[in-house]
């Protein structure tokens, strides 16, 4: 039987625990998840939602194929106080934390597939003692990853931010030759290993508008980004750009690269998110493990009401489920 990937809480105040409910009533996924969760809030959602899911506890992890296509399989999770939808309570954050820390400590166990993360809100955390600025961060710390790198795939484009969490005056001195180049390897050989394309293509933006117009709108394309892209291709990389950014996510355009990266954060999820918000799913690559997860937050303003679309965690759980056997088929 195949392994079962690990579904985290996400906050406790927040849509994670509706998505996961109506993610297990659509079962559409290859292989069982389990929620890392408490068992008794998932009930209540159950419950005060009109959801027909039964919610079983587990010791066991290994248990949950045999239980998952009767009732959802809950590896138990302790919060710190009762959560209110809509407000989220540090005194939950220890168990957001520990549900996050357990599911990777399941696949580095080789028990579970990988880890599927429910939206946190990064700054409850913070409030409790959260060193990490998201996922991304903290993930790479548990798994000892020099280099996390946040991808955000749909099935029309794959996109990458150079840099991630950080404001626009911070970026421009995170922007050099060496993270392009760093993270542009991770991505290619994530594209190689885990999505089986060969000899990826990627296409590199511009940081200014119309990619600097040779140095007249600004000059980082010409003393880093395409210094970066001549070293990739001196590699052996197929890396084409600096390409202006506004016009490089036409529908032509897609067709000509296999993943776009983006110097920040926005410029590369806006396109994504306005294409295809639904089946948006982030994954981190350079990671031992495989992580992915929905490409929206907490939702705090319809907690509770029944009306958070599952599809980007449904996209979620079915791309890990597909990257788990990719690798597995290359072990």
């Amino acid at each position: 039987m195949q392994k079962p990937l690990a579904l985290t809480m996400g906050d406790p105040a927040g849509i994670g625990g509706e998505l996961t409910l109506k993610a297990w009533l659509a079962r559409r996924t290859s292989r069982p998840f389990v929620a890392l969760d408490d068992p008794d809030r998932l009930a209540g959602i159950a419950e005060r939602l009109g959801l027909d899911v039964q919610i079983r506890p587990v010791n066991a992890f290994d248990a949950a194929g045999a239980i998952f296509p009767n009732a959802l399989p809950v590896l138990p999770i302790k919060l710190g106080a009762r959560p209110v939808f809509g407000t989220p309570d540090p005194a939950n954050a220890p168990a957001v934390i520990a549900s996050i820390e357990q599911s990777v400590r399941l696949v580095q166990a080789g028990l579970a597939a990988a880890v599927v993360t429910n939206p946190i809100h990064k700054s409850t955390l913070t409030g409790a003692g959260f060193a990490y600025p998201g996922h991304t961060e903290f993930l790479a710390a548990l798994t000892g990853a020099p280099t996390p790198v946040m991808m955000l795939a749909s099935p029309d484009l794959r996109v990458v931010p150079v840099t991630v969490h950080a404001s626009l005056r911070r970026m421009l001195a995170m922007i050099t030759v060496e993270r392009i180049v760093v993270v542009a390897r991770i991505t290619a050989a994530a594209l190689q290993r885990d999505w089986g394309i060969p000899h990826p293509r990627l296409a590199v933006a511009g940081l200014n508008p119309h990619a600097g117009e040779d140095g007249t709108m600004g000059e980082e394309e010409i003393t880093i980004i395409a210094p970066a892209i001549a070293q990739l291709r001196a590699e052996g990389l197929d890396v084409s750009g600096p390409f202006a950014a506004d016009s490089m996510f036409t529908p032509a355009a897609r067709l000509t690269y296999d993943a776009a990266l983006g110097m920040y954060h926005d410029q590369a999820l806006i396109p994504l998110k306005t294409l295809d918000m639904s089946h948006g799913v982030n994954v981190t690559l350079g990671l031992p493990i495989i992580r992915t997860s929905p490409d929206h937050g907490t939702a705090f303003n319809i907690a509770g009401t029944g009306r958070a679309d599952p599809s980007s965690l449904i996209a979620a759980i079915d791309l890990a489920a597909e990257l788990a056997t990719s690798r597995e088929a290359r072990l």
